[in-house]
């Protein structure tokens, strides 16, 4: 599992630009997985968005029984359908805070005959539902409320449901509603009518519903937004292989970090093509002067030729996700803005427009909240240091990330929940921006700096770089496809395609774990040949300057301050005197059953550390700039809270506000 610290720090940002392959819709995910749990056949899906929310709906489907097998990545996987019949009768299913999972599932255990209870975070049982159940009550279904009338959690008893009269549901709260009614109603294999009583809000996401419909080989009749109808003995049949779009929700993120960043930016993954009424983020960024391009399967944003982003009021009723971008980018206007017909961002994760007023008022902005629009006229400078509150909304999190682009630094608390549909967002976001905080920690042999730098990444959330440990895979990747160690060209060409991946204290090669492997004796006397071929050495350099990414990256290694990472935001020089730094090797070999002498150490390291100085390829020196740290009558715990307590008053800065 990801592991996220308690808030990251952004700097004054410049620029943007660059491309992003952005990972699979959260919408189509989720309507894929149940559509292919109740077709008949298999569905090989491919793509699929990796997130809590997806997670959710994949544990919700194997507990009713429905079997799914991974593929080759966890964005892959196989989807033996249950023909409409849910095998396991009665569950208890958690879905978290998934509205995507939670109002679809809701409709079709109605229709299934089973005995099944219904539960999310407390924030999901503060989101309406009484609307989808009104309207499942209308032809029999049996649901009752656990907690609060109209909100979950939910219990559902089986009950004879026949769809004889038309089927009605407001259409003003959540188009989910009527998705969820559209998905399941087809497994009545009966005709059913369904009538939308009000206006129908965010029609995109119903068009993409009815094109997902129709993949899985049902056909539904529209009377404009109206009333739908779906002939009787119609059956879900499984496509053989279905691709999963990237997200149109998160591209607005990235084209509008090109919009007021410079760019350009380009988002992989959706085009003109695309089946998601979100990408029409993109036309309402062109109408405020933003430059955009498109192909079939992206699109690119640029800044303005000249000036600031078009002051707007806009009905954003057709993209609410997208609609939060829009109110972030409204502090890049040249005037007022006004973002309207947006009240379905009450029921979100939190009830986005209180969220939204009083995080933008920290950075400055006036903003007059009503009850379904917000009037954002930006301040003249926008005001730093503000730490923006998240209130556990992925989305809130990934769009005040572009304030940095401002030109001033911004602090966002709780990154974690961006897990809900994007874990890697600051990664990304990050790899745009070209910004990342850098701690380097180097030393001496058996000073401790693997230790405590990688105790100082876990602390922080930070990516954890062992710069040993390279030289070590490009090692033990030789020696596994008989490369010879005198064969220069040929290790310099292995260390630059390196497949290496640094997670929860284990070390990967190809995506096999080898953590202990290239620990071996022959790896070790490799490894300190590889070290010395200068061609190794350049090839691993941008290798290692690739694990520079949000929220941050510890480095350990001898020449990460020097060389790797000049302008790392902290370095610290780990040392300790020769007799400690032998007394701590002799513990760690004992320990693991090697007998050796405690003076023989001691002479190796001093040899060491002299053959390490003298060396012509990253002698061992420190840095001018590093941060000395003598753990000699140090424990390693308090290493590590030294280096935390400098990482600490780097990134000091002073809240604005955080009312």
């Amino acid at each position: 599992m990801r592991h996220y610290p308690p808030y990251i720090d952004l700097p004054p940002l410049q620029r943007a630009q660059g491309t992003v392959r952005l990972p699979g819709s959260k919408s189509i995910s989720n309507r894929t997985l149940l559509l292919a749990g109740l077709s008949q056949g298999t569905t090989h899906v491919h793509d699929l968005l990796d997130s809590e929310d997806v997670a959710h709906m994949l544990d919700a489907l194997q507990r009713l029984g429905v079997r799914i097998d991974p593929g080759a990545s966890a964005e892959e996987v196989f989807v033996q359908g249950c023909g409409g019949v849910f095998s396991v009768k009665d569950a208890d299913l958690f879905l978290g805070n998934a509205g995507t999972a939670f109002r679809p599932l809701t409709a079709a255990l109605a229709l299934t005959g089973g005995h099944y209870r219904l539960s999310g975070v407390p924030r999901m049982h503060e989101r309406p539902i009484g609307d989808l159940v009104d309207a499942l009550r209308q032809i029999g279904a049996d649901i009752r409320y656990l907690g609060n009338e109209g909100f979950p959690p939910l219990e559902i008893f089986p009950a004879g449901v026949r769809p004889g009269v038309p089927v009605r549901v407001r259409g003003e709260v959540s188009s989910q509603f009527l998705t969820a009614l559209l998905m399941a109603l087809p497994m009545t294999g009966e005709d059913v009518r369904i009538e939308v009583l009000g206006d129908l809000i965010s029609k995109p996401y119903i068009e993409l519903t009815l094109r997902m419909l129709g993949q899985f080989g049902i056909q539904v009749t529209r009377e404009e937004w109206r009333a739908f109808g779906i002939a009787g003995g119609q059956r879900y049949q499984a496509p053989a292989h279905l691709h999963v779009e990237g997200d149109a929700s998160s591209a607005s993120y990235f084209l509008a970090a090109g919009a007021i960043g410079g760019g350009p930016v380009r988002v992989q993954g959706v085009g003109h093509g695309s089946i998601q009424g979100d990408v029409r983020f993109a036309e309402a960024l062109q109408s405020l002067g933003a430059r955009i391009a498109y192909g079939e399967n992206w699109i690119e944003a640029r800044a303005p030729s000249q000036g600031r982003l078009r002051a707007f009021d806009m009905d954003l009723n057709h993209i609410p996700d997208a609609a939060m971008t829009l109110a972030v980018a409204a502090l890049f206007a040249d005037g007022p803005c006004r973002v309207r017909n947006i009240a379905s961002w009450r029921v979100k994760e939190t009830d986005r427009l209180a969220a939204m007023a009083a995080e933008l008022r920290k950075l400055g902005a006036i903003v007059e909240e009503g009850p379904d629009y917000l009037r954002i006229d930006p301040p003249a400078a926008l005001t730093p240091h503000a730490h923006i509150a998240t209130y556990d909304d992925h989305r809130i999190a990934m769009c005040f990330s572009l304030v940095a682009l401002g030109g001033v630094p911004i602090r966002i608390l709780d990154p974690k929940c961006v897990a809900k549909t994007f874990p890697s967002y600051f990664e990304r976001f990050g790899a745009l921006t070209g910004i990342a905080p850098v701690i380097a920690i180097d030393g001496p042999s058996a000073s401790g700096k693997g230790t405590v730098a990688a105790a100082v990444a876990r602390a922080l959330g930070y990516h954890f770089l062992d710069s040993g440990a390279l030289y070590r895979l490009v090692a033990l990747a030789a020696i596994e496809t008989d490369i010879p160690m005198q064969d220069e060209e040929g290790l310099a060409r292995l260390a630059a395609a390196l497949d290496a991946r640094f997670e929860d204290g284990e070390i990967y090669l190809k995506g096999v774990k080898v953590t202990d492997r290239i620990r071996r004796e022959d790896v070790s006397d490799a490894s300190s040949r590889v070290s010395s071929v200068a061609g190794v050495r350049t090839a691993l350099l941008e290798r290692q300057r690739a694990f520079r990414n949000l929220p941050g990256l510890v480095a350990d290694g001898r020449d990460m301050g020097s060389v790797v990472f000049p302008d790392a935001n902290l370095k610290v020089f780990l040392t300790a005197s020769a007799e400690a730094r032998a007394r701590r090797r002799y513990k760690q070999l004992m320990a693991k059953g090697i007998s050796v002498s405690l003076p023989s150490l001691l002479v190796d390291i001093n040899a060491r550390d002299a053959r390490d100085a003298q060396r012509s390829l990253a002698p061992l020196q420190r840095c001018q700039d590093a941060h000395l740290l003598d753990t000699t009558a140090m424990s390693v715990e308090q290493a590590v809270n030294q280096v935390l307590a400098w990482t600490e008053s780097m990134q000091a800065v002073e809240p604005s506000d955080s009312n």
